[in-house]
């Protein structure tokens, strides 16, 4: 379960001296993904921490954490590529910017603000367990149509060996893991200490989708990471539960690894709708 330093103790509201640095933060990581503009990316960045220094003390501290974790992953391209170098080095990456906040919480903040609750206690409830099966099968209907219709799957290489194969699995599904570490449990849930549930949902699904623009869903692939990323904010709050959250990410992401080695070659996984 998360700790006491998770959450206020109170619902916290939204005010313009809270709202404008955290908003800051967010768009930057538009511009540093979604648009690729590293220089005002950065300076907006920077301003919004240097507001929040100033307006309030201890949302700058959270946003530090966040600013952290999103100038890491900006040091490299999250654009697919499945070489050797690149899945090393990104692997490396994506480490440091879930690592780096959490120590820093842990051993310069000295509390624990950032927790993976893998275990809660609590039992999924039969629409948990409902949304756990439709999930992939959602994914069926829809993931193919968008990637082939909208030609996004060129944005990942054609897999044509073993290795191939194998690294591209492996790194769709320690992606989507990582999404949920950083995103959901960092992201959200530092910004849930100062804001209501949906102004943070709101804000952490910019981060997120900004990074899945960049790795790939692009087109009209907003229309299925928006919706995905505020229901990820959203089911995290209500099951308290980082495994269940990862669960329905990676059922998600596993249609996600075969619809893309289809539409690269129609010949592989033939059992598609589109």
């Amino acid at each position: 379960m998360p700790s006491a330093d998770t959450l206020p103790a109170a619902e916290p509201t939204t005010t313009l001296r809270t709202l404008l640095p955290a908003a800051g933060v967010s768009v930057s990581a538009f511009l540093l993904f979604g648009v690729h503009l590293p220089l005002p990316g950065y300076a907006l960045l920077v301003a919004s921490l240097v507001a929040a220094f100033l307006l309030h003390r201890e949302l700058f501290r959270d946003l530090l954490l966040i600013a952290l974790g999103i100038g890491i992953v900006s040091t490299t391209s999250v654009e697919a590529d499945i070489s050797w170098d690149m899945f090393f080095l990104l692997g490396a990456v994506l480490t440091a910017a879930v690592l780096a906040p959490v120590l820093v919480d842990r051993f310069v903040y000295r509390r624990s603000a950032i927790t993976f609750p893998w275990i809660t206690g609590r039992r999924w409830t039969r629409l948990q367990w409902g949304y756990v099966v439709a999930v992939p099968v959602l994914g069926y209907l829809i993931l193919p149509a968008y990637f082939i219709h909208s030609g996004s799957y060129q944005n990942w290489p054609p897999i044509q060996t073993a290795s191939e194969f194998g690294r591209f699995f492996v790194g769709v599904n320690a992606v989507g893991l990582w999404d949920e570490l950083f995103f959901i449990c960092i992201c959200f849930a530092l910004l849930r200490r100062h804001f209501p549930l949906w102004t943070a949902n709101v804000l952490q699904a910019t981060i997120f989708v900004s990074f899945l623009w960049e790795l790939g869903y692009r087109s009209w692939g907003p229309l299925l990471t928006i919706p995905f990323a505020l229901l990820q904010g959203y089911i995290f709050t209500r099951t308290k539960s980082l495994t269940y959250v990862v669960l329905i990410h990676l059922l998600f992401d596993a249609v996600v690894f075969l619809a893309i080695v289809h539409a690269h070659d129609r010949s592989i996984f033939p059992f598609f709708l589109y």
